[in-house]
């Protein structure tokens, strides 16, 4: 299926302004490709930060996708948000996504490129309806605590941005920081002379900085954290990334073109897509627009929202609710003469007695102690644990499905015991397994199970046993979950011993 916005978008004239009568939406777009390997052992591989909840109930992807809610710029918000994402997440996004009421279009990345190619395929997506639609980008794994001072800065990016410009919001440090890259500013814009708060020209970015420079930078007074959230139009950015980056362009136009429907997902063709250069926003586009204004001019947007791009377990620390020691805890908890400590457990308790400035995290299957001036290191011990191919990097032990969820209770040489949970109407694939059987164990709810030729119910308190090499499938016809103890029992017990003949989902 072609991919309508190429008529339109890659050799077609950038207007300066929409056309008269023609009201310009506001789309929201979320990058969601990130792994957050320093916020382990709560973000994994399959599970990353995006998709959790480390500051409340909703997910971070969640509170993104709501962040501009009842948003007053001047322009509608267009009725779907974009996403892209990965393609191992594309399941749990959407749940995720419908259960926070969000009508989405799934854009899945077939490998990562970075965000300046995932960014203009998102642009030729918007483009090939609203070609002068203004997106608003904004990474899926950030925090922002004062929402009302956010969508009061956003509302002023957009007006820059329906005027052609290339927007990007900026923070005024507070202190010396070596984890974020900053944004050099010029003057205030000159219809906004005399303002503190106005918008600036963007004169350049720089990369992260060592100790000694970073504090050079805060004390010039003219050097802001880059936030990583932009705003204009994606006539704009398309235009930009063919001028800077046309190698990426190409290879994004064909991806598109070539790509398919796929239920509530975009795929990009893989080989086309695969064939971009790998690039970030700021270094295709955002460090050349300080020297190259031909194209549009950077503009920067002060932003005081209690922003956080929630980069590691001292970030999660620093915009929590603490305690009058500076303590935060969440779960079970306890602190005695403690002092600056951040615990947060997933179930067992956490007593700290006289620690200052550590980190304790527990999960069901890993437990993270660091010394709150390490944090960054943590991806170190992500690297150890996949060279020793140890599941913890990638998994928990909680595996989400399309379908429910399993939890692997219990192991052994010979035998595995896991507590699966289905949803009401899901099922699994239909599937054999070469090395292992199976005891299912019905503790609530209703299962439909197949089994070779049969089809039969098993209740509450029954059980049902699937020998080795038998096909079979689980699936709930009821109303609520089902939850089944299953045992395994086998020679080989990994994931990877899963033949499918049929998947409602389309695994392989």
């Amino acid at each position: 299926m072609s991919h309508p916005a190429i008529a339109a978008a890659p050799g077609a004239g950038v207007r300066t302004a929409a056309p008269a009568g023609v009201k310009l939406k506001v789309h929201p777009v979320i990058l969601a490709g990130g792994s957050g390997t320093r916020l382990w052992p709560m973000s994994r591989e399959q599970y990353p930060k995006q998709l959790i909840g480390l500051l409340g109930d909703d997910s971070l992807l969640q509170s993104t996708a709501c962040r501009l809610d009842a948003l007053d710029a001047g322009y509608p918000l267009a009725e779907r948000i974009v996403v892209v994402g990965n393609e191992e997440h594309r399941f749990t996004t959407a749940e995720q996504l419908r259960v926070s009421g969000k009508a989405a279009r799934l854009i899945l990345e077939p490998a990562g490129r970075d965000t300046a190619p995932a960014l203009t395929v998102a642009a030729l997506t918007i483009a090939a309806a609203d070609e002068d639609g203004i997106m608003v980008i904004m990474p899926a794994d950030h925090a922002v605590t004062d929402l009302a001072a956010f969508q009061t800065a956003v509302a002023a990016g957009v007006q820059h941005a329906a005027a052609g410009h290339v927007v990007t919001m900026g923070i005024v440090p507070t202190r010396a920081e070596t984890g974020y890259g900053y944004i050099r500013v010029g003057e205030p814009l000159a219809q906004n002379a005399g303002s503190n708060d106005a918008a600036r020209r963007l004169e350049r970015f720089v990369e992260k900085p060592h100790l000694e420079l970073a504090q050079q930078y805060v004390a010039s007074n003219t050097y802001w954290w880059n936030s990583g959230i932009f705003i204009m139009r994606a006539s704009t950015w398309l235009k930009a990334i063919r001028h800077f980056e046309p190698a990426i362009h190409e290879a994004c136009v064909a991806a598109c073109e070539r790509g398919r429907d796929d239920g509530d997902f975009f795929r990009v063709d893989s080989e086309a897509f695969a064939a971009s250069p790998s690039n970030s926003i700021d270094y295709a586009v955002m460090e050349q627009l300080g020297s190259d204004t031909s194209v549009a001019t950077g503009v920067v947007v002060p932003l005081a929202a209690g922003w956080s791009d929630v980069g590691s377990w001292d970030a999660i620390w620093e915009i929590s609710p603490k305690d009058e020691a500076n303590n935060v805890g969440r779960g079970r908890v306890l602190f005695e003469g403690a002092q600056t400590t951040f615990a947060h457990s997933e179930g067992r308790l956490i007593a700290c007695v006289g620690t200052h400035d550590l980190v304790v995290v527990e999960t069901p299957d890993a437990i993270l102690v660091a010394d709150k001036a390490h944090v960054q290191d943590v991806k170190k011990v992500v690297g150890r644990i996949r060279s020793s191919r140890g599941t913890e990097a990638a998994n928990h032990r909680k595996v989400h499905r399309p379908w429910g969820h399993y939890d692997s209770v219990d192991t052994g040489e010979r035998f595995q015991v896991k507590r699966i949970v289905v949803k009401p109407g899901a099922r699994l694939s239909l599937q054999m397994h070469h090395h292992r059987a199976e005891h299912w164990i019905v503790v609530r709810g209703t299962a439909l199970v197949t089994r070779g030729d049969e089809r039969f119910i098993v209740s509450e308190n029954e059980s049902a046993y699937i020998p080795l090499g038998v096909t079979h499938r689980l699936e709930n016809p009821g109303k609520m979950p089902l939850e089944i103890i299953e045992v395994q029992s086998g020679s080989y017990l990994g994931e990877d011993d899963i033949v499918r003949f049929d998947d409602t989902y389309g695994r392989q």
